[in-house]
């Protein structure tokens, strides 16, 4: 059989499943290698979306699942070496993660195949353009994720209420009734407009005003 033979048609290349795949790469490492790889003029799938992050440890596991949830087939997690890490550690915190992260993509029916993840230096461009054509190949035989799309309320003809209005009166709140000042501050004051001089004790006005403030306390 000859080689020409065995080459996929046009129609079954345009039929073929092409997988979206979302891929979080170090921006000291893998970013770099990827720098490199396009700098090198090498040839690899273009199926990959890169987001780059400062550190693999960056990566919350709620960043891989809004890229399921939001159209793409596969994620594919791109660190520094064990111990190579420009932040010492994140690379150990993102391998952690992505260990209970698979564990939750079973639970919820999703092939842990779909997350990947790859430790790629700086100078590995050729192992990234490999690591790469495998993922696309990988998702590919798995076939579409088929998540249902997230719903908007405008297309279910749902439209968002208005917000609250402005001119609104706010609710009238009973209003307290004034605390009664205590009846002997106000005998001590009722005998002071009347009297400077206190009647039982004789004192100046001063010191009366200072009895009546201890009074109060």
């Amino acid at each position: 059989m000859s080689d020409t033979a065995s080459l996929p048609t046009e129609a079954e290349l345009d039929a073929r499943f092409e997988p979206r795949i979302v891929a979080f790469f170090c921006n000291w490492c893998t970013y770099t290698a990827s720098d490199l790889a396009g700098v090198s003029r090498m040839q690899y799938l273009p199926n990959t979306r890169v987001i780059r992050v400062m550190c693999s440890g960056r990566i919350d596991p709620q960043f891989v699942l809004a890229a399921f949830r939001q159209g793409a087939d596969g994620v594919l997690i791109g660190g520094c070496h064990p111990g190579d890490c420009h932040y010492q550690e994140g690379n150990y915190k993102c391998m952690r993660r992505i260990e209970l992260l698979r564990r939750l993509l079973v639970q919820m029916g999703i092939e842990p195949e779909r997350l990947r993840l790859e430790w790629i230096s700086a100078s590995e461009g050729d192992r990234l353009r490999d690591v790469t054509n495998e993922m696309v190949e990988q998702v590919r035989a798995l076939g579409p994720l088929g998540l249902d799309p997230i719903p908007h309320p405008e297309e279910h003809g749902v439209s968002p209420g208005p917000g609250p209005s402005c001119a609104q009166e706010p609710e009238s709140q009973p209003q307290s009734e004034p605390e009664s000042e205590p009846v002997a501050v106000a005998a001590l004051g009722e005998q002071s407009c009347q009297n400077p001089k206190s009647a039982s004790t004789g004192a100046p006005p001063a010191e009366d005003a200072k009895k009546r403030w201890w009074t109060w306390r």
